[in-house]
């Protein structure tokens, strides 16, 4: 079909072909559409993920923190229980003493940097051996040109 030009303000065009289109360009909108649904789908799984764990409860009615027990290796591997010098054969007794005397207590383990890693282990394998579970290590700042090397 053809038009024929006319002396009128609008613009007349030869062929229906030659027209420019009117309608609304759906392709980008439907592009940014699948981009938003794609990142959706990737982040939603991300922020619903919880990890459930079991926090102790710190009871009202606990009055006083727990006793506290402080074992000290120094940097020839000699022990300190409670600020008083003790052997290692005589450690596991005393470890065992304040288990049993207190099953809440906790010992405290600090390490001189200087201290060999064999000794160390040897005393942590006593502390295991005698039941110790509730064990904290302090001074682990001493370490720090251990892990440097």
């Amino acid at each position: 079909m053809t038009y024929r030009y006319t002396m009128h303000r609008r613009p007349v065009y030869a062929t229906i072909k030659d027209a420019p289109i009117s309608d609304l360009n759906t392709t980008p909108l439907i592009d940014v559409m699948l981009v938003l649904l794609i990142m959706f789908i990737i982040t939603i799984p991300i922020t619903t993920h919880s990890v459930k764990l079991n926090l102790p409860t710190v009871p009202e009615t606990l009055a006083a923190p727990p006793e506290t027990h402080r074992l000290d290796m120094d940097g020839r591997g000699g022990l300190t229980f409670d600020g008083k010098p003790i052997s290692e054969a005589a450690l596991t007794p005393r470890l065992v003493a304040m288990r049993t005397g207190n099953p809440e207590a906790v010992l405290h383990f600090r390490t001189d940097g200087k201290a060999r890693y064999e000794d160390f282990d040897r005393t942590l394998a006593v502390v295991k051996r005698a039941g110790i579970e509730r064990l904290g290590f302090l001074g682990n700042e001493g370490f720090v040109d251990a892990l440097q090397r």
